[in-house]
This record gives structure tokens, C-alpha cells and sequence, in this order.
């Protein structure tokens, strides 16, 4: 199973997340917004980062731009609640970002376990320098 980290500033969504992620035997942290979640990413190394685009202080956009001048290989899955074009503008620039797969929400923990079974099952990503 693969360690995932989940930044999100909804701590009911990192709640959810974590149970469904932890049940399928998967190892979790968490991070209530990017800045934090950049911290747990450079300490722990995590094989998935599931990031929330809209946060306080660091974005998702952010940290994805962070984590990859940083070198980090972790695979990235960009989530939004944001509403019509603004969230699949985002959502969009996410995956020129290199987010490995991008999910909208609110989702059924079904399509949310393809997503992240389908991204960790991806190549390794191989971070420019």
C-alpha cells in the first residue's frame, strides 16, 4: 500500500478522506492548508499528495509548483469544489502542473478509489531539475 498525504483546509474532507484511505490500507497524514502540507511532504516523502486547489495561505497551484522545484516525485491529485469555469480552469492548469489526475468535488468514495488506485498504479514521475 502506498503512504498518501491529503491537504485540504475542510477538516471534514481530510476526515473522510483519511478513513476511506486508511480502510483500504493505505498510510495517511495530513495537512490543513499548503504551507503545512509542503512541510509534511519534505519530511515524509509521500507516494500520492491529494491537494486541494482552494486554500488559505498557500493554494494547491502553489504547492504543486513548490514540490516540483523542490524535486519532490510524489504523484499529485488536484481536487476542487469551486464552481464552473473557475474550477475546471484551475483544475485544468493543475494538470499542466503535472498533477497525475485532477477530481471535482463533491465525489462518491467509489470514483475517489479509481482515481487514486488508477494514479498510483502510473509510472513514477520524474521531476525536472
Amino acid at each position: 500500500m502506498a503512504s498518501i498525504l491529503i491537504i485540504d483546509d475542510e477538516s471534514a474532507i481530510r476526515g473522510m478522506l483519511r478513513s476511506w484511505l486508511e480502510a483500504a490500507g493505505h498510510t495517511v497524514d495530513d495537512a490543513e492548508n499548503g504551507e503545512k502540507g509542503l512541510h509534511v511532504a519534505t519530511e515524509s516523502k509521500p507516494d500520492l499528495i491529494i491537494t486541494d486547489i482552494f486554500m488559505p495561505d498557500t493554494e494547491g497551484i502553489g504547492v504543486m509548483r513548490a514540490l516540483r522545484r523542490q524535486s519532490n516525485n510524489a504523484k499529485i491529485i488536484a481536487m476542487s469544489g469551486g464552481s464552473g469555469t473557475v474550477k475546471g480552469n484551475y483544475l485544468e492548469l493543475a494538470g499542466i502542473l503535472g498533477a497525475a489526475a485532477t477530481i471535482c468535488k463533491p465525489f462518491s468514495q467509489k470514483s475517489f478509489h479509481q482515481v487514486v488506485s488508477d494514479v498510483l498504479a502510473m509510472p513514477k514521475v520524474v521531476a525536472a531539475k
